[in-house]
């Protein structure tokens, strides 16, 4: 007959669904019991009562169970933790402290991630576009990838992703939603969508400041921040709280979008942000009947924007109308057509951008003899 041990044992490969650590990890397994008939009950506890996800952790705990030896049948219990239960996993999570101290989990001496500020001088070039194809191309690649909507007047990132929902919080923490592989918070999921946001710079300040330290993150290769056009409240929050961050800048061709991108790189500049690079979209169009290339918005200014900001163009997205639709459904042209030209100079980009490797300066190395 199968033991606790066991069942507790293949426990342990089943993610919490939200926090991605194991059920175990976090307590959220209160008791086991196996009655003669090889039937086992697992008695599981839910962060709050309720849980969006808990159908999901029935079917992950069965499907985890089922197969061992002597199992006759898998029988899920769902409770709730107790405040303290929470704030002790909230604390193991986070850290002693954390929410005291406003915290960004992934930003420090001792984090790799790679954080990019995606901005553009004016709006209109497709900036939250390239934001949401570029994180779910990230993700296809295998990273761990976050995207924070900070375009708290206009934005969209939800609805490019197709997230809907409102996300989970308690004991101070909130945890982000999640669509093709990419982690994602915005002020989108806590407003009715027909509201306008009607917030000074101290409101915005605030906003980014709770995305960036009361949403667990968990661990990440990337943080895509989805800015708003121009070098406002926000930008100068970003710059201040993630320090050393780098901009990803979002141009058209055209000379009129370039000359004004570029004040969006000197502020990148003057606050210490390394440019990571350029990315020229709606460069051009392909004919689906000759396949040639009708340059519509000029050509040009993603060239003179990376050469005055002493840059490189990084890539080229050309016109797609499904890059659109795919905003407006909420899937990704990088996900539902992955060989599309549009998309696979977004995955090129993807792979122009390694993520950060840990710094070992200061750390005892182990010696093999």
């Amino acid at each position: 007959m199968v033991t606790r041990d066991e069942v507790h044992a293949a426990l342990g490969q089943v993610m919490d669904p939200e926090i991605h650590k194991p059920i175990t990890e976090l307590d959220m397994v209160k008791a086991i019991s196996i009655d003669r008939a090889g039937v086992v009950t697992v008695e599981v506890l839910l962060t709050i009562a309720g849980c969006p996800l808990k159908d999901r952790i029935t079917k992950d705990v069965t499907a985890a169970v089922s197969p061992l030896p002597g199992v006759q049948g898998v029988v899920v219990e769902l409770g709730a933790m107790t405040d303290e239960q929470r704030q002790a996993m909230v604390t193991r999570l986070r850290g002693p402290g954390a929410a005291q101290q406003k915290k960004i989990s992934f930003w420090g001496e001792e984090s790799s991630t790679r954080v990019l500020a995606v901005a553009s001088g004016k709006g209109g070039v497709g900036k939250s576009s390239v934001t949401v194809n570029l994180a779910a191309a990230l993700a296809a690649q295998g990273h761990r990838v976050a995207v924070v909507d900070c375009d708290i007047y206009g934005f969209s990132v939800p609805r490019m992703l197709g997230v809907t929902g409102r996300p989970v919080g308690f004991n101070g923490m909130i945890m982000p939603l999640e669509a093709h592989g990419v982690k994602v918070i915005s002020i989108g999921f806590f407003i009715d969508a027909d509201k306008p946001v009607m917030w000074r710079g101290p409101m915005l300040h605030r906003a980014v400041q709770q995305f960036l330290t009361d949403v667990y993150w968990g661990d990440l290769d990337y943080v895509l921040a989805d800015l708003p056009p121009g070098t406002g409240d926000v930008s100068i929050s970003l710059a201040q709280m993630l320090p050393g961050s780098e901009m990803l800048l979002v141009t058209t061709p055209q000379e009129a979008a370039e000359r004004v991108a570029i004040l969006a790189g000197k502020f990148a500049q003057a606050n210490q942000m390394r440019i990571a690079g350029v990315i020229e979209n709606m460069s051009y169009f392909i004919c689906p009947s000759c396949d040639e290339r009708h340059q519509i918005f000029g050509q040009g200014g993603g060239e003179t924007l990376a050469r005055d900001l002493g840059t490189r163009v990084l890539g080229r997205v050309p016109i797609d109308t499904r890059l659109r639709e795919g905003g407006d459904t909420g899937k990704p042209l990088v996900v539902s057509d992955p060989d599309a030209p549009a998309s696979q100079e977004l995955l090129k980009v993807a792979a122009s951008l390694p993520p950060n490797r840990r710094s070992l300066v200061g750390k005892r190395l182990t010696l093999l003899t």
